[in-house]
């Protein structure tokens, strides 16, 4: 099974990086997980990765890129879903709900491919 060492501990991942064990997750393993996307985490991204968290561990699965960019649209106050979207990808380029649940460590979104 793949892993990485972190911190003196072996963390263990699927063949794309998410976490097997989310109670492995902590900020310091999201900065480590958003470096190997090649993303600096700002306060932008802690938003989402916090209410993704929130929402995956509210109804157990992570949430729709719709119920994504109707939230990013309330938190930055974005005037419709195009711009919205733009947004998270400016965040998170390499496809958002793949890379925000990743480093939020959470599952791999189901219907990504």
């Amino acid at each position: 099974m793949p892993s990485f060492a972190f911190n003196g501990k072996t963390i263990e991942t699927d063949d794309e990086g998410y976490l097997q064990i989310l109670d492995n997750w902590n900020k310091e393993i999201a900065e480590y997980l958003a470096k190997e996307e090649g993303i600096t985490l700002t306060e932008k991204h802690w938003e989402l990765i916090e209410w993704v968290r929130d929402y995956f561990f509210k109804f157990q699965v992570a949430p729709a890129i719709k119920s994504l960019i109707k939230e990013v649209g309330k938190l930055e106050n974005l005037p419709d879903k195009k711009e919205a979207n733009k947004f998270i990808y400016e965040l998170f380029p390499e496809g958002p709900a793949k890379q925000l649940a990743k480093i939020a460590g959470l599952p791999k979104p189901t219907g990504c491919v």
